[in-house]
């Protein structure tokens, strides 16, 4: 019992706002449902070949809120690595519907090790290590973004819920 509330304390504490069901689309803001409830990143979209080579490598901080998104141009398998990259971080792997596909969770800063997709993906949220867990986030978790492909999105900007 007290597990379950230190934790339902710690998930109010440090995880983002709980989003509105009338809650716009917006370019640097992610929202994710499902079973769990309803939250929202502030992202830094990245969507050419060199911002994505970037990614968050060599910042020694990320905001409880914020995230880093990951758009590619084509829907097809992707693998990640945290080689210069100085925080843990959950990597969530996005079909083009907006679905979580993959879930990696708390890549270890500098770890070389590859974290494939194992599914053709077309987007990937990164935000801190463990916050996945911590608010439950799961395959199968419905997110939107205006970068999103709206004619084929589960949760579209353009038709709201």
């Amino acid at each position: 019992m007290v597990r379950k509330f230190l934790t339902g304390l710690l998930v109010a504490i440090l995880c983002p706002v709980i989003v509105s069901a009338e809650t716009a689309c917006r370019e640097d803001t992610i929202q994710l449902r499902g079973d769990w409830g309803e939250a929202r990143f502030r992202v830094e979209v990245v969507d050419t070949e060199q911002e994505r080579a970037q990614g968050l490598m060599n910042r020694e901080s990320l905001s409880t809120g914020a995230g880093m998104l990951f758009v590619f141009q084509k829907t097809e398998p992707v693998s990640f690595w945290m080689e210069n990259t100085l925080i843990p971080l959950d990597l969530i792997f996005i079909t083009e519907n907006g679905q979580a596909a993959r879930i990696h969770h708390n890549a270890q800063p500098m770890d070389r090790t590859p974290m494939p997709s194992e599914l053709p993906v077309r987007y990937v949220l990164e935000i801190n290590g463990g916050m996945a867990r911590a608010m439950g986030i799961s395959e199968g978790s419905e997110l939107r973004h205006p970068s999103f492909l709206q004619n084929d999105a589960i949760w579209s900007c353009e038709g709201g819920a």
